[in-house]
């Protein structure tokens, strides 16, 4: 079996996988279900929840190379209807996460001092839930309608195209896994609880950044 060369493709790589880490790493529904499992079913479940996630990525990929060529092709206007939809997507994300509050735990001593206990979650259900969430999630489907139309040229090879969600897949799951190890431990959790509403702010800024700078790009 010949293999394509792959030295052409290190840049569009390389450009994907910058797009991946700054989506993934933004707060969202995939990061809420592995946090919520975090904390309520401990690590094990975080980190099939987490596996789940990173399966449901290739849902994405497969849509994304199955049609996204013929829909620019053919309807070229619609790249901007979901550009304009990834920003609004954006915006309310971001304006949710900025308008967080503080915890009920960070005021109340009684109930920190009170274990969180945790639930039992089959490692079957858990995978689901992060497989489903993702699959399910609006924010990953524009984003790949968005990268493999933008950063992806027409002329790439599929198999290599196919080995971008692979790596997307694995690279995401690998990095909620991380998320589920760190943010399990007692004393995280904990801190988690009470000052979650820090991180959503910084966030929620970070994403309207983007809404808009994908505004005046598009």
């Amino acid at each position: 079996m010949i293999f394509p060369d792959l030295s052409p493709y290190w840049l569009e790589f390389a450009a994907i996988a910058s797009l991946h880490f700054f989506a993934v790493a933004s707060p969202g529904p995939d990061f809420a279900v592995v946090l919520k499992q975090s904390i309520s079913s401990g690590r094990r479940s975080a980190m099939y929840t987490s596996v789940g996630v990173g399966a449901g990525i290739l849902i994405h990929v497969t849509y994304s190379l199955l049609g996204i060529g013929i829909l620019i092709k053919t309807t070229p206007w619609l790249f901007q209807v979901f550009a304009y939809l990834a920003a609004a997507y954006l915006l309310y994300l971001g304006w949710g996460a900025v308008r967080s509050v503080p915890n009920r735990l960070e005021n109340d001593v009684s109930l920190q001092a009170q274990p969180i206990e945790k639930q039992v979650t089959s490692d079957k259900k858990s995978f689901l839930i992060g497989f489903m969430t993702n699959g399910l999630n609006p924010k990953a489907t524009l984003f790949f309608l968005t990268v493999f139309a933008v950063a992806v040229a027409p002329q790439t090879p599929m198999l290599i195209k196919f080995s971008y969600g692979i790596y997307l897949a694995f690279a995401t799951g690998i990095w909620f896994c991380f998320l589920s190890y760190i943010m399990s431990g007692s004393k995280i959790r904990s801190s988690l609880l009470k000052n979650g509403y820090i991180f959503d702010r910084i966030m929620g800024v970070i994403l309207i950044v983007l809404a808009i700078n994908l505004l005046l790009s598009t």
